[in-house]
């Protein structure tokens, strides 16, 4: 990591989330029983997401430069109230307000978003060499969904 921008680091990490989940892109082959798995490759990048279950799901992001783990990050996310959101309608509503943060060519900080009775929010502290977060959805008033994210930097 020491020749390589933290700018750079993270428009990478922009690119690739929205070519790999936020843009439905193409699935590999499962790397373990059960997973689903993306990659994005750009030159001596390399990004790719992992993660297992559906409503109730956790998963691992890696980012590569010239075949070296640089950064990762860790996530878990449930449906906390399956009467009021399928795990469907959370997914399409976390697609819809991650690429609106993309647009703005970042992945952290604060960001809201609303769609209808659904509202969008992710905060965390940090940024791209250290963080920790959160993100959830509510429904008039009501948590529905949560997720919990941390990473950073990976050093040898």
């Amino acid at each position: 990591m020491n020749t390589l921008s933290l700018e750079a680091l993270s428009a990478f990490i922009v690119r690739a989330k929205c070519a790999t989940y936020v843009g439905s892109g193409q699935k590999l082959l499962p790397y373990r029983l059960g997973s689903h798995d993306l990659q994005y490759f750009e030159g001596a990048w390399a990004y790719h997401d992992t993660y297992v279950g559906e409503s109730d799901f956790i998963g691992e992001e890696v980012v590569y430069h010239g075949g070296k783990v640089v950064w990762a990050m860790n996530y878990f996310g449930r449906i906390l109230q399956p009467d009021k959101i399928s795990s469907a309608q959370a997914g399409e509503m976390i697609k819809q307000s991650l690429t609106r943060m993309y647009a703005e060519d970042r992945f952290l900080g604060g960001f809201e978003h609303t769609e209808g009775d659904l509202h969008y929010v992710d905060t965390n502290e940090g940024d791209v060499r250290f963080f920790t977060g959160k993100e959830w959805i509510d429904r008039n008033g009501e948590i529905v969904y949560e997720l919990v994210y941390h990473g950073g930097i990976v050093r040898e």
